[in-house]
């Protein structure tokens, strides 16, 4: 399983998140679709998740759920 790892920043701070590359495409075409960065969607689904999931997790989650 390889994994790459992004470094982003949301709300101010530096955070690193590793990701199977589906998930960065999956994440990315959802992002173009909104029209919006990377960063901003990866914020947006960083404030709506449960704080006692992992952002990688909440990340797969969207992009298999909620990309469309």
């Amino acid at each position: 399983m390889n994994l790459e790892k992004r470094s982003l920043s949301l709300s101010g701070h530096r955070t690193s998140v590793a990701l199977e590359p589906e998930f960065w495409t999956a994440l990315e075409a959802a992002a173009a679709r909104r029209g919006v960065a990377l960063g901003t969607l990866v914020g947006e689904v960083d404030a709506a998740r449960d704080p006692d999931r992992p952002l990688a997790s909440a990340l797969r989650v969207f992009a298999l759920t909620g990309a469309g």
